[in-house]
């Protein structure tokens, strides 16, 4: 029971500082879980990401389910959620009892600004972190040059890029482990 606590709980404060979505999360999973609790590793926490992002629902709550199970099984899984839903729950049950006309409030407005500032630098500090994981030879450079022009210049579906660059990266790395066996 201890330990489904601290799973609930460490999950609770990062989602009290997740503005902007599950990319926000990352430097902050990776800070408390992999460097402080050891509950994962950072290769962990990119698979953990990747998939979620292919399911549905929200990616902070699918990662913290992931990580939550690899822990604690199904407790552990219910316990992440749990706590990374938790903080957004009081918080907009807080708002919406005390504030009326949230969004014309001058200092809710500029708070928020101020919070829009500092989810890209969050935002920026994950893309760095997964490039320096996940890209690491040319033909990633590539993948990734041609998705980034797949995403922002067509109108294809994001789900058949995200296919089409594991099939890509699974044919490159099967012929590599040919041509390293011909050797």
């Amino acid at each position: 029971m201890k330990e489904l606590l601290d799973i609930y709980f460490s999950f609770f404060r990062m989602g009290t500082v997740m503005f902007g979505g599950g990319y926000t999360m990352l430097p902050i999973l990776k800070r408390e879980c992999v460097e402080r609790k050891n509950w994962v590793s950072d290769e962990q926490v990119m698979d953990f990401y990747a998939v979620s992002q292919g399911l549905p629902g929200i990616i902070a709550v699918n990662v913290s389910v992931f990580i939550g199970y690899h822990v604690r099984r199904a407790g552990g899984g219910i316990a992440a959620a749990l706590g990374t839903v938790s903080p957004c729950i009081i918080i907009i049950s807080i708002i919406a009892a005390f504030l009326t006309n949230f969004q014309d409030n001058v200092i809710v407005r500029e708070a928020m600004t101020g919070v829009s500032i500092c989810v890209v630098a969050l935002i920026l500090d994950a893309v760095l972190g997964l490039w320096k994981k996940g890209v690491k030879d040319k033909i990633g450079i590539a993948i990734c040059a041609l998705v980034f022009l797949l995403m922002e210049f067509t109108p294809v579906s994001p789900v058949a890029i995200v296919v089409g660059a594991a099939l890509a990266g699974i044919i490159y790395k099967n012929a590599a482990v040919k041509r390293e066996a011909a050797k």
